[in-house]
Parts: C-alpha cells; sequence; structure tokens
C-alpha cells in the first residue's frame, strides 16, 4: 500500500481524497494537513474531513510532521503559494508530489521545477483523465483541421472560484497553440468595444463563473459553414481525486522530474 500525506483536508479536494483513498486498497493514509491556525488542527483527519469513522490519525499543521511516518507521496489540492512550501519540505524529505493546484504564475512554477530536480512532481491543472483525454484530442483536431478554423475555449466553474481562467483551459489553449503554429501572444482573454475584426491567428479564451458548477471546458472550431464543438463536464469531484490517485501511484516509481498527466496517462514518454 502507498504510504501517502493528504494536505488541506478540510477543503474541498482535500476531504474526497481523503475519502477515496481511504476506500483504496492501494493507499493507506500516514499525514493530513490542514491549515496553521485552523481548528480542525489535533483533531483526528476523518473527523476533519467529515468521514464519520475515526481514522486514528491527528490533522497537523505542518508538512514536515505528517511526513515523518515514512511517507511516499503526498498530494496536494491547496493553492499556489502553499504548493510551493509543500515542494520544498518534500523535496528535504526525498518524497514524490502530485500537485493539483492552480493559479501558478511563472515565478511560482519556476519554484516547482526546481523542486523537481530532486523529486518526480506531477503539476496537473486538472487530474480527471477524461478531460486529459479531451486535451490530447483538442491538440489532434487542430493539427487535422489546421489554419482554417477559429478556435474558442470556454470554460465555467463555481462562483467560489479564484483564479480565471482556468488551469485546464490556459493548458488547452497552450496545447492548441502549439499543434497550430502560434505562441502565448496569439491568446485573447478579453473583448470589449470598438476591437475590430477577428484575427486569424487568434484564440480566444473566456471564462464564466457562477453557481455550484463543478467545472465545463468546451473547445470550439468554427469553419465556414460547420462548427466542432469538444466539451467535457465535471459533475463530481470524485474524477479529479481518482486521477490524483492514479497520479500518485505512477510519480512514486518515477526519477526526479516534473510531470504531467499526459505523463501518467502515456500520451508521453517520460
Amino acid at each position: 500500500m502507498l504510504r501517502t500525506v493528504i494536505t488541506g483536508v478540510t477543503g474541498r479536494m482535500g476531504s474526497t481524497l481523503m475519502r477515496l483513498a481511504r476506500s483504496s486498497r492501494d493507499f493507506t493514509i500516514v499525514g493530513a494537513t490542514a491549515r496553521q491556525g485552523s481548528p480542525v488542527v489535533g483533531l483526528d483527519a476523518a473527523l476533519a474531513a467529515r468521514m464519520g469513522e475515526p481514522l486514528g490519525l491527528a490533522v497537523v499543521d505542518n508538512l514536515d510532521r505528517a511526513l515523518e511516518a515514512g511517507a511516499q507521496v503526498v498530494i496536494d489540492f491547496t493553492s499556489a503559494e502553499a504548493s510551493v512550501a509543500h515542494a520544498r519540505q518534500c523535496a528535504a524529505k526525498g518524497v514524490a508530489m502530485v500537485i493539483g493546484s492552480t493559479g501558478f504564475n511563472a515565478d511560482t512554477r519556476h519554484q516547482v521545477v526546481e523542486c523537481a530536480r530532486s523529486i518526480p512532481v506531477v503539476l496537473a491543472p486538472n487530474t480527471s483523465v477524461g478531460v486529459n483525454v479531451v486535451i490530447q484530442m483538442a491538440a489532434e483536431l487542430a493539427r487535422v483541421l489546421g489554419q482554417g478554423f477559429d478556435v474558442e475555449v470556454l470554460e465555467t466553474h463555481h462562483r467560489m472560484k479564484k483564479d480565471s481562467p482556468s488551469g485546464t483551459a490556459l493548458r488547452l489553449a497552450e496545447v492548441l497553440a502549439g499543434s497550430l503554429g502560434r505562441n502565448s501572444e496569439d491568446l485573447t482573454f478579453a473583448r470589449r468595444g470598438w476591437i475590430g475584426p477577428r484575427s486569424e491567428r487568434e484564440i480566444g479564451v473566456q471564462a464564466l463563473r457562477g453557481g455550484d458548477v463543478v467545472g465545463e471546458h468546451t473547445v470550439f472550431f468554427f469553419g465556414e459553414g460547420e462548427r466542432i464543438e469538444l466539451t467535457h463536464r465535471a459533475t463530481s469531484r470524485d474524477q479529479f481525486g481518482k486521477g490524483a490517485l492514479r497520479a500518485a501511484e505512477w510519480v512514486a516509481r518515477q526519477r526526479p522530474g516534473l510531470y504531467d498527466m499526459a505523463n501518467v496517462l502515456g500520451f508521453q514518454r517520460t
């Protein structure tokens, strides 16, 4: 059984991961964390994650303490800043990581890359197996359709999501640009006023926020007289958790380096 630490156990994804890992024969939870000052610190981890039956493991507010139980992998869905700090702690201890946090900028991503020189890290804005298949399909569609189609990405999430556009939408735009021979300067994140006709190289990335939407992503290919839509809709966070557990099993066997779900699923060789 893979000795696993889960961070942020009171969060939406943290509690989901606790439930899924506990019910799996392949994982044993050896550590659970919450932010400093959280009222759940010191409580049983299962109770803190609203799971009911106690686990016999107390929540701690420092990842170093959670790693002391011989952890093999940490699964982290907290925030970009917290994930960077956790990556440093894992690098110092030689423990593999799966990071599902979003909102990374160039600096925080670079810091994770530096940590990945010492440990294997899967950094994935979306750990759903289904959405990562869609990302690969979108790249292939763009390659086959070529330059004759206008490409747009639309994402929708719950009203509490803090980053915009989503990390998955940005990843979609990145792979679409790569397939079409374009770059970040061709991405358009807002349109307002008298902006003139759409340029041929433009890739639009738009965001909607509202309600309790778990996550929806659609890639539009607009042609003359036809339109192709490629959509993934998430109705539960379980698929993110299941993908993260799959990534955890995979990354624990890898050499140090930075990986993503394409590596985990075999779309790209390591």
